[in-house]
């Protein structure tokens, strides 16, 4: 061990003449340690809602999505082998989006209806699962009139529930471009799905892909096609390599694009929370300054003799930068203990309820990532270390003769 470790170490232990130093010292590591833990903490939900945000926008979305400039796409077949041939895909699902209005007996809103075909092979995903269960479910074939399936906050807007019909008010172009004919179609309401996503939940309902091609008369069209893929952060390449073997009269986004504004949104409110709760941490900063000048000022007595017996002034200094360097180790050591602990009674124990109209969670996601809890602990570290820079160039800069001439 280096002699500069140490006597940093015991002038740690040591105790001080003045208690009052040694009070400062533990209000700094207490205050790293509180820090550390607030720091964890929240930008461990900040995390967890952002995986959770994504697991869900990608459970209802395509990671890619692929439509022709004139808003209609025929012969999709031939477009959808071409696309499987590609590297990395998972599945092409042909599609229709298009706005209608629903009206019940209690209520008229305004939704998207998405049409999916009846998958090849049973979805791994419960969302799908559900979806394809209800939409295709073989004791539904005797009913004649189409079947829906609703948003939970849409179906209760309406007030319908399972087994209801309501009417689906399609605006379709009339004779002339200017004037626009709605066409009215009676449906079943099937059941209802739950996205997680209010918004969502409030604004789309799923048919059979070949209803609505019959009831919207769009023969062998469909709006567009999506694309999963094995890796979902591949997606943007994948849809700038899929423009270029389809050509320009295709156009492509990848889900990131798609919802670019959110996760920046989320990404901006991160850094911010960073800086906000890093200020815990630089406020500590200063106790360590405050300590670390009293205690040279009460061992220049020490310091003088060790320049005498011919210390240099690098080892005087990298005494002191030791003993901040040990106070932000426990300090950030005692902080992601006490974190891991409320993030674990957090997780475990949900004390917090949200508004699921205001956010899309009920109660707060945690997840830690060994990224963030890495840049928080050195970070830290290095606040604790660069506070102790000027208490240390102070000592290490005091004359030996002055020392002994305080000390007397």
């Amino acid at each position: 061990m280096p002699f500069e470790w140490f006597i940093g170490y015991r002038y740690l232990r040591a105790k001080n003449r003045q208690s009052f130093i040694a009070l400062i010292t533990f209000l700094s590591i207490a205050g790293v340690t509180v820090g550390v833990m607030t720091l964890m903490t929240v930008i461990a939900v900040m995390t967890g809602t952002e995986h959770l945000l994504q697991e869900k926008i990608l459970s209802i979305q395509p990671h890619v999505l692929l439509m022709h400039h004139s808003r209609q796409m025929s012969e999709y077949e031939s477009i959808i082998h071409q696309v499987r041939e590609m590297d990395g895909v998972k599945s092409v699902t042909p599609f229709i989006y298009h706005q209608v209005m629903f009206r019940s007996a209690k209520g008229i809103r305004g939704a998207m209806i998405n049409a999916i075909p009846k998958p090849a092979k049973l979805s791994d995903d419960p969302f799908h699962q559900h979806l394809n269960q209800k939409l295709f479910d073989p004791s539904q074939t005797n009913i004649k009139l189409p079947g829906v399936v609703l948003g939970q906050e849409l179906a209760l807007q309406l007030n319908v529930t399972k087994g209801d019909t309501v009417y689906m008010i399609i605006p379709k172009s009339g004779p002339y471009q200017s004037k626009i004919v709605p066409q009215v179609q009676q449906v079943k309401v099937l059941d209802t799905f739950t996205s997680g996503l209010f918004e969502y939940d409030k604004s789309f309902a799923f048919i059979g892909l070949e209803q609505a091609q019959s009831i919207l008369d769009m023969n062998n069209r469909v709006s567009g096609i999506e694309v999963k893929l094995h890796k979902i952060f591949e997606a943007s390449h994948f849809a700038t390599l899929l423009i270029q073997k389809l050509g320009y009269n295709f156009w492509a986004r990848d889900w990131m694009r798609m919802n670019k504004n959110l996760f920046s949104s989320l990404k901006l409110q991160k850094a911010v929370m960073y800086i906000i709760f890093s200020l815990i941490v630089v406020v500590a900063g200063f106790s360590i300054t405050s300590s670390l000048i009293m205690m040279v000022i009460e061992k220049s007595k020490d310091i003088s003799i060790l320049k005498a017996m011919g210390a240099r002034k690098k080892n005087i200094r990298n005494i002191f930068v030791f003993n901040g360097l040990i106070i932000g180790i426990i300090g950030t050591s005692l902080g992601i203990v006490f974190g891991l602990f409320l993030c674990y009674v957090l997780q475990h124990y949900q004390f917090v309820e949200l508004p699921r109209d205001v956010y899309f969670f009920s109660t707060l996601p945690i997840r830690l990532d060994w990224k963030d809890l890495s840049i928080i602990s050195f970070g830290t570290i290095l606040i604790c270390v660069l506070s102790a820079v000027y208490p240390a160039h102070r000592a290490a800069s005091q004359h030996p003769v002055d020392g002994i001439r305080l000390a007397e």
